[in-house]
Protein backbone atom coordinates (compact mmCIF):
# COMPACT_ATOMS: atom_id res chain seq x y z
CA UNK A 1 0.00 0.00 0.00
CA UNK A 2 1.45 3.19 -0.84
CA UNK A 3 0.37 6.23 0.80
CA UNK A 4 1.14 10.22 0.92
CA UNK A 5 2.16 10.54 4.78
CA UNK A 6 6.06 10.65 4.54
CA UNK A 7 5.86 10.17 8.24
CA UNK A 8 5.54 6.09 9.02
CA UNK A 9 6.70 3.97 11.78
CA UNK A 10 6.78 0.51 12.43
CA UNK A 11 6.17 -1.17 15.31
CA UNK A 12 4.39 -3.77 17.67
CA UNK A 13 1.34 -3.88 19.38
CA UNK A 14 1.58 -3.95 22.82
CA UNK A 15 -1.69 -3.03 24.56
CA UNK A 16 -5.16 -2.86 23.71
CA UNK A 17 -8.07 -0.88 25.39
CA UNK A 18 -11.70 -1.41 23.80
CA UNK A 19 -14.25 1.00 24.74
CA UNK A 20 -17.95 1.20 23.67
CA UNK A 21 -17.44 3.17 20.68
CA UNK A 22 -13.46 4.10 20.61
CA UNK A 23 -10.21 1.40 21.12
CA UNK A 24 -6.26 2.92 22.10
CA UNK A 25 -3.86 1.14 20.25
CA UNK A 26 -0.46 1.33 21.85
CA UNK A 27 2.56 0.46 19.42
CA UNK A 28 5.86 0.21 20.38
CA UNK A 29 8.13 2.08 17.85
CA UNK A 30 11.97 3.18 18.19
CA UNK A 31 12.37 5.05 20.08
CA UNK A 32 9.35 4.90 22.44
CA UNK A 33 5.82 4.26 22.64
CA UNK A 34 2.79 5.90 20.57
CA UNK A 35 -1.18 5.55 21.67
CA UNK A 36 -3.72 6.03 18.81
CA UNK A 37 -7.45 6.31 19.51
CA UNK A 38 -9.59 4.35 16.75
CA UNK A 39 -12.94 3.25 16.03
CA UNK A 40 -13.67 -0.35 17.51
CA UNK A 41 -15.25 -0.99 14.16
CA UNK A 42 -11.78 0.12 12.56
CA UNK A 43 -10.13 -2.13 14.98
CA UNK A 44 -11.85 -5.29 14.64
CA UNK A 45 -12.26 -4.78 10.69
CA UNK A 46 -8.18 -4.58 10.59
CA UNK A 47 -8.37 -7.85 13.11
CA UNK A 48 -5.52 -5.69 15.46
CA UNK A 49 -4.24 -7.82 17.97
CA UNK A 50 -1.55 -7.38 20.78
CA UNK A 51 1.78 -8.53 19.20
CA UNK A 52 1.05 -7.86 15.95
CA UNK A 53 3.57 -5.73 13.27
CA UNK A 54 2.21 -2.91 12.29
CA UNK A 55 2.56 0.69 10.95
CA UNK A 56 1.92 3.88 12.69
CA UNK A 57 1.06 6.86 10.12
CA UNK A 58 0.87 10.37 10.93
CA UNK A 59 -0.60 12.68 9.05
CA UNK A 60 -1.22 16.30 10.41
CA UNK A 61 -1.75 19.52 9.23
CA UNK A 62 0.40 21.00 12.35
CA UNK A 63 3.02 19.39 14.81
CA UNK A 64 3.76 21.89 17.71
CA UNK A 65 6.28 21.89 20.27
CA UNK A 66 6.00 23.31 23.76
CA UNK A 67 8.97 24.46 26.24
CA UNK A 68 8.99 26.04 30.20
CA UNK A 69 11.56 28.40 29.16
CA UNK A 70 10.35 32.19 28.78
Amino acid sequence: MELSARNQLRGTVTSMKAGAVMSEVTVHVNPGDMTAAITDSSREKLHIKVGDEVTVIVKATEVLIGTDEA
